[in-house]
C-alpha cells in the first residue's frame, strides 16, 4: 500500500499545490499582496475542516458493529472511486486552462472583498482535500491491520508534492504537467479498480451484494497476501488472493471502461469555417 498511497498523496497534493501556487502568484505579480493573508486563511481553514470531517468519519465507524462498518466502509470505497474517476478527466480537460480560470475567479474574489477570498480558497483547496482524504481512507482500509505503509506513503507523496509545488512557483523546475497527469491518471485507474473491488467485498461482507462465497480463484496458496510477491501486488494493485466473481467482473469492467475513455485523445472544437472569398469579376458583374 505504500506506492498507493504515496501516488495518491503526490497527485493529489501537487494539484492542491499547484492551484495555491497560481493564486499565489496572481496576487504577486498584480500588486495585490494585501489578498495573500486571505488566500492563506481559506486554504488552511480547507485543511482544517478536511481533518475535522476524516476524525469524525474515523470515530464514528470506529462505534459501529461489524456490519454497519463494512456497509458504511464500502460505500466510502465506491464513493472515493467516484472522486478519483472524475478527478483525472477533469484535471486532463482543464490542465491547460486551469490557470486561467482561478486567475479569473480570484479577480472576481478581490473585487467583491476578503470573505470572497477566503471562500474561494477553501473552496479550490477544500475539493482536493475532500478528494484526497475519501480515497486515502479507502486505501487504509485495503490495507493490513496494523500496517501504517498507507501513512507513510500518504505522507511521502504529500511531502514530495510540496516540494514540486514550491519549485515550480520558484520557477526552479519545468516539466509537462500535461504528461504527469497522464501518467498518474492511468496507474490511478488501476487503484481505483482496486478499491472499488475491495469496497465491493465489504458490501458481500455485510449481505448487502450476493456472492461472498463465490470465488473467481483463489490464489492463497501460489500467491499469497503475505508473500514478498504478493505485499507487492497488493501495494500496487490491491490484490486479493481470494477474489469473488463480482469483484473480478467490477475490476476488469472499471479498467477495460475508464482506461479506454481516458486514452482516447480528447475532442477538439472545429472552428467556423471562413466564407470564401467572392471573386472580384463576381463583384463587377453585380455593380
Amino acid at each position: 500500500m505504500l506506492f498507493s498511497s504515496a501516488l495518491i498523496g503526490l497527485r493529489e497534493g501537487l494539484e492542491a499545490a499547484l492551484v495555491v501556487s497560481i493564486l499565489i502568484a496572481f496576487l504577486v505579480k498584480t500588486g495585490r499582496r494585501s489578498s495573500l493573508k486571505w488566500v492563506w486563511t481559506g486554504v488552511g481553514a480547507a485543511l482544517l475542516l478536511c481533518v475535522a470531517i476524516g476524525t469524525v468519519i474515523a470515530y464514528t465507524i470506529g462505534e459501529l458493529r461489524f456490519e454497519q462498518q463494512e456497509i458504511v466502509g464500502g460505500s466510502l470505497s465506491i464513493i472515493a472511486v467516484g472522486f478519483v474517476t472524475w478527478m483525472i478527466f477533469w484535471m486532463r480537460a482543464t490542465a491547460r486552462t486551469i490557470s486561467t480560470e482561478l486567475r479569473g475567479k480570484l479577480s472576481a474574489a478581490v473585487e467583491l472583498g476578503p470573505v470572497a477570498v477566503v471562500v474561494m480558497a477553501l473552496l479550490a483547496v477544500g475539493r482536493e482535500g475532500l478528494e484526497t482524504m475519501a480515497f486515502f481512507y479507502a486505501n487504509v482500509r485495503t490495507a493490513e491491520r496494523g500496517t501504517h505503509q498507507p501513512l507513510i506513503g500518504f505522507v511521502v507523496g504529500i511531502t514530495v508534492a510540496i516540494v514540486l509545488g514550491w519549485l515550480i512557483y520558484r520557477g526552479a523546475v519545468r516539466f509537462n504537467l500535461g504528461k504527469f497527469f497522464q501518467i498518474t491518471g492511468i496507474l490511478l485507474v488501476f487503484v481505483a479498480a482496486g478499491i472499488l473491488a475491495y469496497g465491493l467485498h465489504d458490501l458481500q461482507e455485510a449481505r448487502v451484494l450476493p456472492g461472498l462465497n463465490t470465488l473467481a480463484f483463489d490464489l492463497s496458496g501460489p500467491m499469497p497476501e503475505d508473500s514478498w510477491y504478493g505485499a507487492l501486488l497488493k501495494g500496487l494493485l490491491n490484490y486479493s488472493a481470494q477474489t469473488t466473481v463480482l469483484q473480478a467482473i467490477a475490476w476488469v469492467a472499471y479498467v477495460a471502461v475508464v482506461l479506454t475513455l481516458f486514452l482516447m485523445p480528447p475532442k477538439e472544437t472545429a472552428a467556423p469555417a471562413r466564407p470564401a472569398p467572392v471573386p472580384a469579376s463576381s463583384v463587377k458583374e453585380n455593380q
